[in-house]
């Protein structure tokens, strides 16, 4: 489950600062050093396609405040500037931002330009911090943002719509270098049995938010794990129409003890049409061993990204042990960020106005900043 948003909306109480940071002659250099990443000859690990130095993934899930980054990016864009700044004196090497499908499309075929000029910005701000960015896309977040047209939509016209939104996002960002990876939608489910006109979520929210969704409603006669391979396949064929290069991927849920594959994609299947396998693991302290043992049935012989995880279920101890077993089968691993660093949580402790969550939060910082020399080694092309 992506918990991004239950994260930060425990941790609305953080705030943010704002103020903005500069250093034209640090990032002009870091610009420069951006090449495009690719799976590497062994097939299950990233390299810069340019220089062949070894690239791991070393980021974060970006939010700030609890909010939608399409909320506030037209109206206040520094925070988004400071929270770069501070990802990558973390030592961030991508973040994961997560792109609305409601607010990025006007009509099944109608893109909405003005939000495609702050996608746009965003990169351009990547690329001068020196951050890749994992796009992940076809959001339905927040239920009153997506549109009644969208859900009114049969399979047929919505994977139509989809694919649409995903030619539109490859042909603006595919001149930009600080793009990392498309991850086509996250935690999508195929259906075990036919749903209602219109059921293309669960509704299981999260502080109003809800992250699932469907690719289909009914299978029709076909295969349950047969309708995520044809759906992949055809939003892949939009990318590649403007983008050859970047990778693809699918943010995919954990498989469990008790539920197996629930969503129904599964890795043998789907990692064929993908360029790497990213899953979503928040090892759970009542539940030993699981999070590793479901981590081993994602390495299918493609890259494996941990593309969420958190201390949420287990404590910061637990996790780091995880984490350190998982170098066997993973090769990138991204948390969650709220627009709060470090020092700053640190300040609030100081002050005694940090509060339990906070500590946890404050945990998971420096884990991330302790562990990125044993994750992300000098000679990686993202470890300088």
């Amino acid at each position: 489950m992506n918990w991004l948003w239950l994260v930060t909306i425990l941790l609305l109480a953080c705030g943010c600062c704002t103020e903005r940071r500069s250093g034209t002659e640090q990032t002009t250099q870091l610009t420069e050093s951006l090449g495009r990443i690719a799976v590497a000859s062994d097939g299950r690990s990233f390299v810069d396609a340019e220089s062949g130095r070894p690239f791991h993934p070393w980021g974060m899930n970006y939010g700030n405040a609890g909010q939608l980054m399409e909320d506030f990016w037209d109206k206040d864009w520094e925070p988004i500037e400071k929270d770069f700044h501070d990802l990558k004196a973390m030592g961030a090497n991508v973040v994961r931002v997560h792109l609305q499908f409601g607010k990025f499309m006007r009509a099944p075929d109608e893109p909405n330009k003005e939000e495609f000029k702050q996608l746009v910005r965003m990169l351009q701000l990547a690329e001068q911090t020196g951050l890749y960015l994992d796009i992940t896309g076809l959001a339905c977040y927040r239920p009153a943002d997506v549109p009644a047209w969208y859900d009114a939509l049969d399979e047929s016209a919505r994977w139509t719509a989809q694919a649409r939104f995903w030619e539109a996002v490859a042909e603006v960002c595919a001149s930009h270098r600080a793009v990392f990876c498309y991850d086509l939608i996250n935690e999508p489910f195929s259906p075990g049995a036919r749903r209602e006109p219109g059921k293309w979520y669960p509704g299981i929210l999260l502080g109003g938010y809800d992250f699932l969704q469907f690719i289909a409603l009914d299978p029709a006669g076909r295969k349950r794990e047969e309708i995520p391979v044809e759906w992949i396949r055809r939003m892949t064929t939009a990318i590649r129409k403007h983008d050859q290069s970047a990778l693809i991927t699918v943010g995919l849920l954990p498989w469990s003890r008790e539920w197996h594959h629930l969503s129904g994609f599964v890795p043998e299947k789907v990692a064929p049409e993908l360029d790497f396998v990213s899953v979503h693991l928040y090892p759970d302290s009542k539940k030993s061993g699981e999070a590793l043992e479901s981590l081993r049935l994602f390495a299918v012989g493609k890259p494996v990204v941990i593309e969420e995880t958190f201390p949420l279920s287990c404590g910061a101890e637990e996790l780091k042990t995880f984490l350190r077993a998982s170098k066997v089968f993973a090769c990138g691993w991204m948390g969650h960020y709220d627009g709060k660093t470090l020092e700053e949580l640190n300040a609030s402790e100081r002050a005694g106005r940090i509060t339990p969550t906070q500590t946890i939060y404050r945990q998971w910082l420096e884990l991330f900043i302790s562990l990125k020399p044993e994750f992300v080694p000098m000679r990686d092309n993202s470890g300088k």
